[in-house]
């Protein structure tokens, strides 16, 4: 299992100068047409994100040597910061993000760099499965004596077997999901890898009409001292 990974790491290394030079050349062309401009837009973005993917893979085999420090994080503020990442995004595809903040306890123990990239990716998956229809849904809310980022959509059911793995705590390896070819398997298990580092608890919930992805995490002790 580990040379398995160690593959995806090198593959994901191999793949980030490409990447850079993709997003150059898009970012190099002069100014065009609003049709044209829409395409380099979405170039430079799908290249960014993917680019963001490649450095969160190289961050799994230093999760070993423990060099992200856990601190007490302000988690509305990444929620707010990733959802104006994302923003462009949701707008571009003519999608809407419902958010809705309900947790009294406002810090959370955790590594906020790891814990921008597990939202950042199930709100990015979510993104592939609402419609002009339906909205994704970003709630945060008190649980159990823990602090629930919870993001929903509306896409196919996630199979039993992926659930399972999911509510079990984490991913074993990147998993492809067929029944939901726009959604990354990739993100999930990354997502999975961080949130076990932060001792945090991920989860899945499934609904006739989507899946539920969320991360619980433990409310920072620094709150006592106000």
């Amino acid at each position: 299992m580990e040379s398995e990974v160690d593959g995806i790491l090198v593959a994901a290394h191999e793949l980030k100068a490409p990447l850079a030079v993709l997003r150059q050349l898009a970012l190099s062309f002069d100014e065009m047409e609003p049709e044209g401009e829409k395409i380099r837009s979405e170039m430079v973005q799908v290249s960014e994100r993917a680019i963001k993917q490649v450095n969160d893979l190289a961050k799994i085999r230093r999760l070993e040597n423990g060099l992200f420090k856990m601190e007490p994080v302000a988690i509305r503020e990444v929620c707010d910061e990733v959802s104006r990442e994302l923003g462009l995004l949701f707008r571009f595809n003519n999608r809407d993000l419902y958010i809705k903040y309900s947790n009294r306890s406002r810090l959370v123990s955790a590594n906020r760099e790891l814990l921008y990239s597990v939202i950042y990716n199930f709100l990015l998956n979510a993104m592939h499965y609402s419609s002009e229809e339906t909205k994704s849904e970003l709630v945060v809310r008190e649980s159990g004596g823990r602090v629930k980022v919870l993001i929903r959509d509306y896409g196919p059911a996630l199979p039993i077997d992926v659930w399972k793995e999911i509510r079990r705590g984490w991913l074993k390896k990147p998993t492809s999901i067929a029944m939901r070819p726009g959604s990354s398997g990739l993100g999930l298990y990354i997502a999975s890898k961080f949130s076990k580092y932060m001792n945090a608890e991920v989860g899945a919930i499934r609904h006739r009409d989507g899946t539920s992805f969320y991360v619980s995490l433990p409310i920072s002790k620094q709150m006592s001292l106000f």
